[in-house]
């Protein structure tokens, strides 16, 4: 029941990952996930399976602010919020801007004790769709009257800033428009020195896993800046491609300033229902592709740490075919290398730095 009768887009080895979680056994410490989108009753519930079996036993969950109440009766003091703005919002200039503030309010009567700002370069498109091209930068007023809200109510930041090097190959190619993927990072650091008395994390690996040379000046630079590492597929093709001793000697040298994060994405269209955050549409549409899809990701997160496994990573990767077209295809993945993470470092990425850095805001619940 538990291994599909053909490769899927989370499962192209065909694995069970149910066998796969006894296989790795318990973690040496339990998993807090700083980056997830946990949406949906039927679909949490999958996940919280999925979460149990892979050890992770707290999760840090930027969902729908109409979906915070089915969500924590699902997953109960185990789920902790993230303030998000409502992306699905037909007035988008409203929702980011004056609404943004409004949401911030009451994400933090929910508990919130951290407000998210998405800064992806394709923001630039959604905004100018919206009359605003700098609607989604940091370079918007609003954003510092937002901060200045969040920081008033006590909340910490995270942002997402830069996308994987291969979209800056392909989408973001024209750099009149989009900028370099250096550029992202102008407006941030003069930001987190602003707002220096306050804890950021920069989403998915500080958005440039390809380059730990520019990561180990960035948190150089900025006392008060961490990283996680969220964005499965993007971190399994690009943290494998560093020597294994060169990123762990990475991860010793920053220990505590590294959180271990997931990125999974639940809805009920992955069970064929309504959409309700995520992907507007997915391969998923039974209970048994839903949980593969949200396993898949802890298995690859907990096995390119953990583990020496070098070999195909069982989630196919779209990036690889939209830089090398001829060679792959939408079903190919990468390959992905276990970094054999020492058990005192993998205590502070799965644990202790989130505990240590989130545990004190979220206290003043």
């Amino acid at each position: 029941m538990s291994r599909p009768s053909k490769p899927t887009t989370s499962n192209l080895l065909m694995l069970d990952y149910r066998e796969e979680a006894a296989r790795l056994g318990r973690p040496v410490v339990p998993i807090i996930d700083v980056h997830s989108h946990i949406n949906g009753d039927v679909a949490a519930g999958i996940y919280r399976v999925a979460r149990e079996l892979y050890g992770v036993v707290m999760t840090y969950s930027m969902s729908q602010l109409m979906h915070a109440e089915t969500v924590r009766k699902r997953l109960g003091e185990t789920v902790r919020f993230i303030a998000v703005p409502d992306f699905s919002a037909k007035d988008r200039v409203h929702a980011l801007g004056e609404g943004f503030l409004e949401s911030i309010t009451a994400w933090h009567g929910l508990g919130a004790r951290m407000v998210k700002f998405w800064c992806a370069p394709r923001g630039r498109d959604l905004g100018r769709e919206a009359g605003d091209w700098k609607l989604f930068t940091l370079e918007n007023p609003l954003r510092r009257r937002q901060m200045d809200h969040a920081a008033a109510l006590g909340m910490m930041f995270m942002a997402h800033i830069a996308d994987p090097d291969t979209w800056f190959k392909t989408k973001y190619a024209d750099e009149s428009l989009y900028g370099s993927k250096r550029s992202q990072y102008e407006p941030l650091e003069v930001l987190v020195e602003e707002y220096r008395t306050i804890p950021w994390i920069i989403a998915h690996m500080g958005g440039w896993p390809e380059d730990l040379g520019f990561l180990d000046g960035l948190l150089s630079r900025h006392a008060n800046l961490h990283l996680d590492t969220s964005a499965t597929k993007w971190m399994v093709r690009e943290l494998s491609k560093h020597p294994r001793g060169v990123y762990a000697a990475f991860l010793q040298k920053w220990r505590g300033r590294i959180l271990f994060g997931s990125d999974i994405v639940t809805s009920e269209a992955h069970i064929g229902g309504a959409y309700t955050g995520g992907p507007p549409t997915s391969e998923s549409r039974t209970p048994e592709e839903a949980f593969d899809l949200y396993a898949s990701r802890y298995w690859a997160l907990r096995t390119q740490y953990e583990t020496e496994y070098e070999g195909p990573s069982p989630i196919s990767d779209p990036d690889l075919k939209l830089v090398d077209p001829e060679r792959y295809s939408e079903m190919d993945g990468p390959m992905l290398r276990g970094h054999g993470v020492a058990p005192e470092l993998l205590r502070e990425l799965y644990h202790d730095a989130a505990e240590r850095l989130l545990g004190p805001w979220y206290a003043k619940v």
